[in-house]
């Protein structure tokens, strides 16, 4: 049996997963969904060391997949070269990566960086990075952007700022890109300058609220 562990990505929680969940475990799969948390204080070495803890509790998983979306990107890779033998595929959604020393800061565009740097100053007491609006992630409809809007939670600026610590060993795994188009960042090169398979998805940046059927259809074929 395939476990997929589902690491959501800034702003997010476990709850990001609620729409996929059911159509995984509906195709014979085991779900792991970690809470990053929102505590100003923590930086993507501890979201990192979160995911690690979430792949040691597991008893007997199977096979694993390890899926981060969007900044999971960087936190899953990051968690699977510390378990490297426990992960059997990584898989990013939309999701930012690199190799050792990437972080979300340097991989994004500047206009990008300064914009939540300048939020962060003003609402977030500069450690903290408020929540965009549904319409950045991609979700226009009006009761999904309701439901998001109430739910979305405030981004710990370290996350963004920190570098990932990578032996090598994450680069031992196979690792599939999803990427989502209309594209908003160059997710699909990121995935391919790793030499990750990619795969385009159509929909938004969160797919797996908006359209979890196609998302879970490529997961279980790669489980």
């Amino acid at each position: 049996m395939t476990t997929f562990v589902l690491v959501h990505g800034a702003w997010h929680g476990p709850w990001a997963w609620e729409r996929l969940v059911p159509l995984l475990h509906a195709g014979g799969a085991r779900t792991v969904t970690p809470d990053l948390g929102a505590d100003g204080d923590r930086g993507l070495h501890d979201h990192a060391e979160t995911v690690v803890a979430a792949l040691d509790s597991l008893q007997e998983p199977g096979r694993l997949v390890l899926v981060g979306h969007s900044y999971a990107g960087l936190v899953v890779r990051q968690a699977a070269d510390t378990r490297p033998d426990a992960v059997g595929h990584v898989v990013l959604v939309d999701g930012w990566a690199g190799p050792d020393g990437a972080a979300l800061f340097g991989l994004a565009p500047d206009s990008f960086v300064d914009a939540l740097r300048a939020a962060a100053l003003a609402f977030g007491d500069g450690r903290r990075i408020p929540a965009p609006p549904p319409a950045a992630f991609g979700v226009t409809d009006p009761d999904d952007a309701a439901w998001l809007a109430s739910r979305l939670r405030p981004q710990p600026l370290r996350g963004f700022t920190e570098a990932t610590r990578l032996s090598g060993a994450v680069e031992q795994i196979p690792g599939t890109a999803l990427w989502c188009r209309p594209r908003t960042f160059p997710f699909d090169r990121f995935g391919a300058a790793l030499g990750y398979r990619t795969h385009p998805l159509d929909g938004p940046h969160d797919v797996m609220l908006t359209d979890p059927e196609p998302l879970a259809r490529i997961l279980l074929d790669l489980g």
